[in-house]
């Protein structure tokens, strides 16, 4: 799902050469953004509260058996308030983590407004966007190509956006 980067192979092939990415992960407020993070850096579910600024956390993986990436998180607050400073963290960054609640139908016009508006910024044209569809595991979260991408008009955002549609639980 996606225009190019629906395969993780490549999502991680198309990492910059250099040994840092710096990512920024946002979305609407209460999309668990920060519990994401901290499954990230801790390998376990934490129960988080809502982000009053923002959270960041260097974590480091090996890609494949020999590549080390540190990964740089910045884990925004969703807040309406907050929203006008998403474009100081998404400036120069290496990639963008949207992520949306699956279940949370009234949010998805809000979430698509959002998420167009950030991709159309000058300096994040060509950044790789990942799309978390969170909470897929409850009966009633929308189905992701028949509803979310639908929903969050993927196939509007500019051909120099890769993306990813990526369900999690």
């Amino acid at each position: 799902m996606g225009n190019g980067l629906s395969d993780q192979t490549s999502i991680l092939s198309s990492l910059p050469s250099f040994q840092s990415s710096h990512i920024v992960i946002w979305g609407l407020d209460c999309g668990r953004m920060t519990t994401l993070l901290y499954r990230l850096q801790f390998n376990e579910f934490v129960n988080a509260v809502p982000t009053k600024g923002f959270n960041t956390e260097k974590i480091k993986a090996t890609l494949g058996n020999s590549k080390t990436v540190t990964f740089h998180f910045w884990d925004v607050g969703g807040q309406k308030k907050l929203r006008p400073l998403w474009k100081s963290y998404t400036r120069c960054t290496d990639g963008i983590v949207f992520v949306v609640d699956s279940v949370d139908v009234e949010k998805m016009e809000e979430a698509k407004t959002e998420l167009h508006k950030v991709t159309r910024i000058s300096e994040n044209q060509e950044v790789p966007v990942l799309i978390i569809a969170n909470q897929q595991d409850l009966r009633n979260s929308l189905s992701l190509s028949q509803q979310i991408e639908k929903l969050l008009a993927m196939g509007e955002l500019s051909s120099s956006t890769p993306w990813h549609l990526q369900p999690t639980c």
